[in-house]
């Protein structure tokens, strides 16, 4: 049976440097009793030798200021050892005591021991909660290339700053609310860069994106699936991801560029730039900048209706003319024209393009991150998909490959012969975020409101509704995973088709009668005029 003893012992030497310790004559008074103000006290204690059957050194701990304090120690150690009268269990205790002391400077909790001794979980808690994220997602195999990138950038931009550190077991709720406090900070930061009138503030924040709800929620999901699985290995009993409270992560509803949207947001852009363009403050260096806006910064941060924002067809039609002699007028057909994501346009190649059949076979998509762009398949299966092509759209990619063949010609030997149905005048890939600030700029010239380059996919759908084409249509021609997504997304209901789908809904009631019209008078003979239509 393991024991334990206590003593005092100080600091005292002699006068050769030897450390007295215990031997000190100031720890005891004349009568012999202890000195209550010179040294303090310590315990020794013997635990039970390792699974190899080697003895152990002895554990001593001291600087407690009374002898019950050491004692308490050593009943702690007694009660931690009696949890399990199972051999290798004690040793394992053992090294966990070991562990702790050296780490902590404090013993283990019994009944954190006790719990995972009963359910079989490892005493080994040493791990932090970094460390366990990149074991998880060490052993997920299978993976797509892009959910791959996704937990990555969720572990290394959002998690591990903030949590990695912590040790595993030891994961509050607080420490994850942490991390969603963290990200709201660096949203406010950008948005206050953004609207800044320092130019400096705002090239600082150039190209940084704010962390949406949506985003939140994922990057939950992905502690919260790591933390399962540690659940699994009887690493944690909690999930205290699961008991965070986010925003709702509901996809905004896209909204129609209607006449007086594009007045209010184009009054909106005046103030803007009126606000922007007083003299601004001096800033650090002391110097006072002129507050002149960039065109360009007043189209893209003057507020919009939704963040989600959708071209008439019109509009939509606007845009394709002014865009016909640009080198990429064909990419933006096709993502008008047929709803296609920007990295599957991009990452198009030929050998999935049957110009005789009018039909496209989307197997690839070019996504970018930063500088570093990456070629992989599409965002999910139901993204693999083949989608045909009408006429108009047929024309435009034939006449782009005749382009395309005369920047091969021109380029001669520098030419990259990658494949891709859109490239650079070299033949090289596309950078998607590129395409999207050229995109922008083009939009901007043609004087219509803002859209985003993904926001032509909505419309692209908006308009297959219009046409009369239902959900599962818009679900298979976009590649969407579910009908949920088509309904909650892409179902932008133009003014007019709203008009057009109560008028069709009449239509269907007044076709199935029988009988004459009635009038609209009252069994009490009042005449009752319905709102929009007129007296008879």
């Amino acid at each position: 049976m393991p024991a334990g003893t206590t003593y005092k012992a100080c600091g005292c030497r002699t006068p050769d440097g030897r450390g007295l310790l215990s031997k000190c004559p100031k720890l005891r008074r004349r009568g012999g009793s202890w000195s209550p103000t010179h040294g303090s006290w310590y315990y020794q204690f013997e635990l039970p030798p390792r699974r190899d059957g080697t003895r152990r050194s002895p554990i001593r701990r001291g600087g407690f200021t009374s002898q019950d304090a050491a004692e308490t120690q050593i009943a702690r150690l007694h009660e931690l050892l009696a949890i399990s009268t199972d051999a290798e269990d004690r040793s394992r205790i053992a090294d966990l005591i070991t562990t702790t002391l050296k780490k902590d400077k404090r013993l283990p909790a019994p009944e954190e021991v006790r719990r995972k001794i009963r359910t079989g979980q490892d005493l080994d808690t040493a791990i932090t909660v970094g460390q366990w994220l990149q074991t998880w997602l060490a052993g997920r195999k299978g993976l797509r290339n892009g959910t791959l990138r996704s937990y990555r950038t969720h572990i290394t931009t959002h998690l591990n700053p903030v949590i990695g550190d912590i040790r595993l077991d030891r994961l509050r709720v607080a420490d994850v609310q942490a991390v969603f406090d963290a990200i709201d900070e660096r949203n406010e930061a950008i948005t206050r860069a953004r609207e800044s009138g320092d130019p400096e503030a705002r090239a600082q924040v150039k190209g940084a994106r704010a962390v949406g709800p949506a985003t939140m929620h994922r990057i939950r999901a992905t502690l919260r699936a790591a933390l399962n699985q540690a659940i699994r290995e009887r690493r944690i009993d909690l999930n205290v991801a699961s008991l965070i409270e986010l925003p709702s992560g509901r996809r905004p509803k896209a909204l129609v560029w209607t006449p007086e949207r594009v007045r209010e947001w184009r009054r909106g852009r005046e103030t803007f730039i009126e606000a922007k363009s007083r003299i601004c403050p001096a800033g650090p260096d002391g110097k006072v900048r002129n507050g002149r806006v960039k065109p360009m910064d007043a189209y893209v941060s003057t507020p919009r209706p939704s963040p989600v924002m959708v071209w008439t067809p019109e509009q939509t039609g606007t845009f394709l003319d002014r865009a016909a002699l640009h080198r990429l007028h064909a990419l933006y057909h096709l993502i008008a024209f047929r709803g296609l994501r920007r990295g599957e346009a991009c990452g198009l190649r030929w050998a999935d393009v049957d110009l005789d059949e009018g039909t496209i076979r989307v197997r690839w998509q070019i996504t970018q991150n930063g500088g570093h762009t990456e070629q992989g398949r599409p965002k999910s299966e139901a993204g693999e998909r083949q989608v045909t092509l009408d006429q108009h759209t047929v024309k435009q990619l034939t006449a782009h490959r005749a382009r395309q063949n005369q920047e091969r010609l021109a380029a001669g030997g520098t030419w990259n012969d990658t494949g891709f149905v859109f490239t650079q005048p070299d033949g090289s890939p596309l950078a998607p975020m590129a395409v999207s600030e050229q995109f922008l700029l083009l939009a901007m010239e043609t004087g219509l409101p803002p859209v985003r380059l993904h926001d032509l996919r909505h419309g692209a759908a908006t308009i297959l509704l219009r046409a009369g084409h239902d959900l599962k249509v818009v679900q298979e021609t976009l590649g969407l995973s579910s009908i949920t997504i088509a309904s909650d997304t892409y179902t932008s209901v133009l003014p007019d088709l709203a008009r057009q789908s109560a008028e069709d809904a009449a239509a269907v009631i007044l076709n199935a009668r029988t009988g004459p019209e009635p009038d609209e008078t009252t069994a009490a003979g009042r005449v009752v005029h319905l709102v929009g239509t007129s007296n008879r």
